[in-house]
């Protein structure tokens, strides 16, 4: 008690573990609202490469602490316009982003590519150079609790539940989310959103 340097040490340590009980009661409470039907989405016609740019403003330190270089696929960059809801969806550009950062190469890059399909929807796509996911493991990344790395997702104050969070809000807009992975080849998750009315 009387140790500066342990009294440090120690409320830093409760400080960052109650910040993950935090981040884990606000996931468990959102998951919980997405299952039972409780959360309304509110569509609204955006253009989704902004959404992206934003999410990659916001996480511009995280990126830069790694040299990981966060960009638009050449040949993407027209507007397209989708209905959906903006918030819901930046959650999930966020999410998929922060991890591709979080389980990337240093020096590496995160690339969003984006496609019309059919006039009626648009695909979208977060691609990493990373360390990938593992044959065995990718049917299980969007199980709630499930942890590809646990030790490096502890450190990094993971709860485990946001890939399924994406999946939940994905398919309460009707659309489906996948992901593609090889391993020291990298990651890429995708979903479609339709396009504006």
């Amino acid at each position: 008690i009387n140790n500066p340097e342990i009294n440090v040490k120690f409320l830093s340590n409760a400080s960052r573990n109650i910040d993950r009980l935090v981040n884990l009661v606000d996931d468990l409470d959102e998951i919980s609202k997405l299952e039972s039907g409780q959360l309304k989405l509110n569509y609204q016609n955006f253009i989704i490469q902004d959404i992206v740019k934003e999410v990659f403003d916001s996480l511009q330190l995280k990126s830069q602490k790694k040299e990981i270089t966060c960009l638009i696929k050449d040949g993407c960059e027209n507007p397209l316009h989708v209905n959906a809801d903006k918030e819901k969806i930046r959650q999930v550009i966020s999410n998929i982003v922060d991890n591709a950062i979080k389980y990337g190469k240093t020096k590496g890059k995160v690339e969003a590519s984006f496609y019309k399909v059919e006039n009626k929807k648009v695909l979208i796509e977060i691609s990493d150079d990373g360390y990938g996911i593992s044959d065995e493991q990718r049917p299980r990344i969007f199980e709630r609790f499930y942890r590809t790395d646990v030790a490096r997702s502890r450190k990094e104050g993971g709860s485990g539940l946001g890939l399924a969070i994406c999946k939940h809000i994905i398919e309460a807009h009707h659309q489906n989310i996948h992901v593609r992975s090889k391993i020291d080849v990298g990651t890429t998750f995708g979903f479609s959103l339709d396009t504006s009315k």
